[in-house]
């Protein structure tokens, strides 16, 4: 607990690219390595999983971590997730039948700070319930939780620039864009690799080459793929472009069958990341 009676942020970090803090930091600009224990052997790249908030959602992401997840993205379920493929959306039908409202994914995601102290927590979700929770409360509240950082899927760069977030770019943003997103974004830039939702692909988009390109191009920031990555072959062709992969759809799949079924299929991908 800190001075004002809040949990810590993420303290060590297996990882070489863990985001910086919610609340503003010239240490989170200087470094995105922040707070590292040097005594921790780093991954050459990062793994981040992404989990919709639920009952089961703490024990799921701790066998997350466990098979080899850097980084956790926590769902907050919306009715209208424009950003969402069909997995996303009907995980998000369920927590919502499930009363997964805003109060009950902050207590969701304080209880995977406290089954995972050391690991990056990014909850995930959409203006509409920061706008409903207050914008500064909603940032407030999640640091308390124990949120490392903030990803806002239909917000644009340049809005509510109060509000720390990792920032989206895809293939269709300008170079303008690209520019102003990866600098306000927050320890890392968040590369989609399709223009659409999310979702599995048979194949690793041919778009994130030139994405690459242009976001190396206008930032030094680490950058993570996502949207479309469903296989060790997806993230290990992915990795050989990017510094860290996000696996959302297909781990949601594999998480209905259970918390052994998604810690083998974390390791699978853990074990194409290491072979980059």
């Amino acid at each position: 607990m800190n001075a004002q009676g809040q949990p810590e942020t993420a303290g060590p970090i297996p990882s070489p690219h863990p985001p910086g803090e919610i609340e503003r930091s010239e240490e989170r600009r200087a470094g995105v390595s922040r707070g590292r224990d040097e005594s921790v052997p780093v991954r050459p790249k990062a793994l981040v999983i992404y989990l919709m908030c639920g009952p089961e959602t703490p024990e799921l992401a701790q066998v997350a971590v466990e098979g080899g997840a850097d980084l956790v993205e926590l769902g907050f379920p919306f009715s209208d997730p424009l950003a969402d493929g069909p997995v996303v959306r009907r995980a998000a039908e369920r927590a919502l039948a499930q009363g997964m409202r805003t109060d009950a994914c902050l207590q969701c995601l304080a209880a995977v700070r406290d089954r995972l102290p050391d690991t990056p927590l990014v909850p995930m979700t959409y203006s509409s319930l920061l706008e409903a929770h207050g914008w500064e409360q909603f940032a407030a509240d999640a640091l308390a939780a124990g949120a490392t950082s903030l990803i806002v899927a239909d917000l644009p760069a340049g809005d509510h620039p109060d509000v720390r977030r990792v920032q989206l770019v895809a293939p269709t943003s300008t170079d303008e864009r690209l520019t102003l997103a990866a600098a306000h974004s927050d320890g890392w830039l968040y590369l989609v690799t399709v223009t659409g939702t999310t979702g599995t692909r048979e194949e690793l988009s041919p778009a994130l080459a030139g994405l690459v390109e242009r976001a190396r191009a206008a930032t030094e920031l680490p950058l993570y793929a996502g949207f479309g990555i469903s296989t060790p072959d997806h993230a290990h062709a992915a990795a050989e472009l990017v510094d860290g992969v996000v696996v959302g759809s297909r781990a949601l799949e594999v998480a209905e069958d259970g918390p052994a079924a998604l810690a083998g299929y974390v390791a699978s991908l853990r074990q194409a990341l290491d072979a980059t």
